[in-house]
């Protein structure tokens, strides 16, 4: 402070008491976040990269296994429309892939009980084998034994690992010391069992499986040119049976032109009117074409014609799930196009002016020959898929991806 007069009164100021000139106000200390090594950002992205490489691999699994079940189908079916209408409505690949995560977690459970598996089929099969060389010896007696007090070992660690949330350490690590302390606890249990719970309702089958119906009956609506076609070449096509095919023909085609982005907008809305407004979708397509283009591409002609390899010959019923594999691999990077594609409609403006016009109707006239191709290649299928005709009706481009049904 200072000291200062001014018409016989004195006024002190701030820098009156200090004895190092004017008091400065302490600036906050800057936090800054410690940076990681690039070696160590590298790790952890290829960490996190393949930890979702494996959830993937588990989720298209789990996909194939309910595709091979009859009914159980329309629950992949409609957690694949479930995909395209999440993006639709703005979400995020990963949030919209919400089944990525209890899919690892299955994943890490299966694969932790085939490693504890392993030792006791191995003691359980030198059992055996001393049994033949040497029957009622102790040797067979003791390898017996152990194989029995490991099934009880390896049920209590699989067990204790699950209760404390499955993670990966979980299964390397029982911690004895906490067992002993928690696992005599009904409440520990309790616990596991509503983290069980919420697990199993995370994955919404019945949401799903409602959606899956709805789906499919609209669809196959959409389809009924195709049943037309079915009809007509059963006997031969001639005379009128064969125009009758012709024009059902093209029908199909105008059908395949907006049924995958139908589907899409069906499950966005959650309504199964919403399967018909092609006047919407028509106007959506004015807004990003291209983006259009590129999903219809990928839908009916790059993903789905290089399967119809795999229907010349049915699989064996106890192996019928691995061909779904590659089908539902192939199919759900075709949804997410779709998804992302109309996503990106609805969030631009559309564009005027002579140059977009040209760029609609180039894109109009790329559609065609993608529809067409499909087609041909549908029309191919009836010759060489084992199931002749009804390939026309088993589309997996837009229904269940399975080309077999599971007997």
């Amino acid at each position: 402070m200072s000291i200062l007069e001014a018409d016989g009164v004195i006024q002190l100021t701030p820098s009156a008491f200090s004895f190092d000139g004017p008091t400065r106000v302490a600036e906050p200390l800057a936090t800054t976040t410690p940076q990681l090594s690039r070696p160590r950002r590298w790790l952890r992205g290829l960490a996190g990269l393949l930890g979702t490489g494996f959830q993937a691999f588990w989720l298209i699994t789990v996909l194939a296994l309910m595709t091979a079940l009859p009914l159980v189908q329309l629950i992949s079916f409609g957690y694949l429309l479930d995909i395209a209408g999440r993006l639709t409505n703005g979400r995020g690949i990963r949030d919209s892939l919400d089944w990525l995560r209890p899919a690892g977690q299955l994943g890490k459970a299966i694969m932790a009980m085939l490693l504890v598996a392993l030792p006791i089929a191995l003691l359980g099969h030198w059992a055996s084998v001393a049994e033949v060389v040497s029957p009622g010896s102790d040797q067979a007696i003791t390898l017996r034994q152990l194989a029995g007090g490991l099934v009880v070992l390896g049920t209590l660690h699989l067990g204790w690992a699950w209760a404390r949330g499955g993670r990966v350490w979980h299964y390397f690590w029982p911690q004895p010391i906490l067992f002993l302390k928690r696992a005599w606890r009904p409440s520990t249990w309790a616990q596991a069992a509503d983290r069980f719970g919420g697990w199993l309702a995370s994955w919404h089958f019945g949401k799903r499986f409602w959606l899956g119906v709805r789906g499919a009956a609209a669809t196959l609506i959409w389809l009924l040119p195709a049943t037309v076609i079915i009809a007509t070449n059963r006997h031969g096509q001639t005379g009128l049976a064969g125009l009758v095919g012709a024009l059902a023909f093209l029908a199909l085609g105008f059908a395949l032109t907006y049924l995958p982005m139908l589907q899409a907008n069906f499950a966005a809305e959650d309504r199964f009117g919403a399967m018909f407004a092609v006047r919407r979708i028509r106007g959506d397509f004015r807004h990003a074409p291209w983006a259009w283009v590129g999903a219809m591409m990928l839908a009916l002609v790059l993903l789905p014609i290089p399967l119809y390899l795999l229907k010349v010959e049915p699989p064996p019923p106890e192996l019928v799930w691995l061909p779904t594999w590659l089908f539902i691999a192939f199919m759900m990077p075709a949804r997410i196009a779709c998804g992302l594609a109309l996503r990106r409609a609805r969030n631009r403006p559309a564009r005027v002016g002579w140059v977009a016009g040209l760029s609609r109707w180039s894109a109009r006239a790329t559609i065609v020959p993608i529809v067409a191709v499909y087609l041909l290649f549908v029309y191919l299928s009836q010759y060489t898929s084992w199931d002749g005709l009804q390939t026309w009706v088993q589309q997996h481009a837009v229904l269940v991806p399975v080309p077999f049904v599971a007997k």
